[in-house]
């Protein structure tokens, strides 16, 4: 951790979102790159009032702002759906009683969404709320298999539960960032850098 700390951090939490915009920012940034889905979720937001607006809007008027985001009409039903989804259960898009719950329940409370899985849950209770929960992304999951935290047959939605409780609660939202950036620079997928990597004494896959 210190090693890492050195290389990328500091990392200070912030929140980036309300938790029922992160959701819906979550959702735009499945399968693209963090540009398009903050240009879809910016358009998004300046064409309607509010999030009442969105899930009260017609499918099509949603896909006319995501369409950067890609598979846009796919999310943006994917989007009206569970913005009503909440409505009808908490009457409201208020989702701060999730910081008050334990953490399992909130990431059960937010599983409950049909489409909601362990990655969009966590991200939503990091970011939003700064809840010790480990998103864990296509990056963090090659390089924990890489350093051996996890199993070779260990699936993305386990890997959640396995590294949660690896690292201590307030490291947690660093942690995350900062094996995303590692992968990112220098555990690549295809190539890994494994002469510039700071942590390659401790890893057991480096070439």
């Amino acid at each position: 951790m210190n090693s890492l700390d050195k290389e990328y951090g500091p990392f200070n939490w912030e929140p980036r979102y309300n938790p029922a915009d992160e959701l819906v920012f979550t959702i735009l940034s499945q399968h693209t790159s963090d540009i398009n889905s903050e240009r879809a979720f910016k358009i998004l937001m300046e064409n309607f009032d509010s999030l009442n607006d969105i899930a009260d809007a017609e499918i099509s008027q949603i896909e006319k702002c995501i369409k950067s985001a890609g598979l846009y009409r796919i999310k943006a039903k994917r989007i009206k759906d569970v913005l009503m989804w909440v409505r009808a259960e908490v009457g409201s898009f208020d989702l701060s009683f999730l910081s008050e719950m334990p953490l399992e329940d909130a990431k059960n409370w937010l599983k409950r969404i049909d489409g909601i899985g362990p990655k969009t849950a966590a991200i939503i209770l990091c970011f939003s709320l700064g809840m010790p929960a480990m998103p864990v992304d296509t990056h963090i999951y090659r390089v924990s298999k890489r350093l051996g935290y996890i199993g070779p047959k260990v699936s993305a939605d386990k890997a959640h539960d396995i590294l949660e409780p690896m690292v201590p609660p307030e490291d947690v939202f660093r942690f995350h960032l900062y094996l995303i950036n590692h992968g990112r620079k220098v555990c690549k997928a295809l190539r890994p850098l494994c002469h510039q990597c700071t942590i390659s004494w401790g890893c057991p896959s480096r070439r």
